[in-house]
């Protein structure tokens, strides 16, 4: 896919989706959700700064 969409995309999860490092989340009590949002989030960054 296009960097440029990744960007967007990024941008828009910043907005919209929680951000568990700020609430300090631990890993090991996650949600299979909070694991999923958190993984979808890396995927996204690192496509984005590639």
């Amino acid at each position: 896919m296009n960097k440029a969409i990744f960007k967007f995309i990024a941008k828009t999860n910043k907005l919209f989706l929680p951000s568990y490092s700020k609430k300090q989340l631990d890993l090991t009590k996650a949600t299979k959700l909070q694991m999923a949002i958190i993984g979808w989030r890396y995927y996204i960054t690192t496509n984005a700064i590639d």
